[in-house]
């Protein structure tokens, strides 16, 4: 989920192929039908929104309308637009998940394909954007599903992987293991509050897991279900729910919005964007 401008928070709906919106009132409504299957939304700083979109996959799940799988931008007018659908010589599989850096780079996971836990067989790579438009690829990795990925205050990548449940950071280039997530907890979304620490979404344990800056275990929020990803805002955490696992070829809409209030941390501010490509 992305917090707008105007205060609402916008978040994609992955069955529905479409990003929505959650008003201050609470209301839930249609933001904008992308196709495919949209995983994550990221607010630029034009008043558009940049969302991964995975082709139209959950596990064996299919949409009705496939998509080539890109980075979209669903523009102030309403056009969904795709930004990218290749970095260099790599063609985007299923891209994941999506955070600006300091630099004005957009960074984001592709995990090369559908979860698939058993085979895990599908390479994964972590790509980027320069405000131009220029692809950058970053990293090709084993079978590992790299998922969700944050942008710490001096510009390193942190990244979670579902396959290995491992929490990698990237500085310099260099990529070390910051921790291993527990058994049970297959790490999915991730956040960074203002002290560095990551919040990490486990939909196997239906768990947010807190994080140091240094890998450290400080914590657990206990949801229940499938959490997906959260967000900082509405003066708490807001949290993605699944409602299921997505292991089935049918479409899930038991998912739900969970609020989190009063935590003792904030997030950390996030980085302003725009790719100046799509502003013409």
């Amino acid at each position: 989920p992305t917090l707008l401008a105007d205060g609402r928070i916008a978040f994609v709906e992955t069955y529905r192929s479409q990003i929505s919106v959650l008003d201050p009132d609470g209301q839930v409504r249609l933001f904008a039908r992308v196709g495919g299957g949209p995983n994550a939304a990221l607010a630029g700083s034009r008043g558009e929104v940049y969302l991964t979109q995975n082709g139209g996959v959950i596990g064996p799940w299919r949409a009705e309308q496939m998509r080539p799988p890109s980075i979209q931008v669903v523009l102030p007018d309403g056009r969904v637009d795709v930004v990218a659908d290749r970095v260099e010589s790599h063609q985007l599989l299923a891209p994941n998940d999506l955070a600006f850096g300091p630099n004005g780079w957009l960074y984001f996971t592709d995990p090369g394909g559908a979860f698939d836990p058993v085979a895990r067989d599908n390479p994964g790579f972590v790509c980027a954007l320069k405000p131009d438009g220029t692809g950058v690829l970053l990293a090709e990795l084993p079978p590992c599903y790299p998922n969700g990925i944050v942008v710490e205050d001096n510009g390193d990548l942190v990244w979670v992987e579902s396959y290995t449940r491992k929490v990698q950071r990237m500085s310099e280039g260099a990529i070390t293991t910051l921790c291993t997530l527990p058994e049970n907890c297959t790490p999915d979304g991730l956040k960074i509050s203002a002290d560095g620490h990551f919040l990490i979404t486990g939909c196997g344990s239906g768990t947010v897991e807190v994080i140091t800056r240094d890998g450290d275990h400080a914590g657990r929020i206990a949801l229940g279900k499938v959490p997906t990803n959260c967000l900082f805002a509405s003066g708490g955490l807001v949290v993605t729910d699944g409602g299921r696992p997505g292991r089935s070829t049918a479409a899930n809409h038991d998912g739900a919005l969970w609020l989190v209030p009063a935590l003792s941390m904030t997030g950390q501010m996030p980085f302003p964007g725009n790719l100046d490509a799509i502003q013409s």
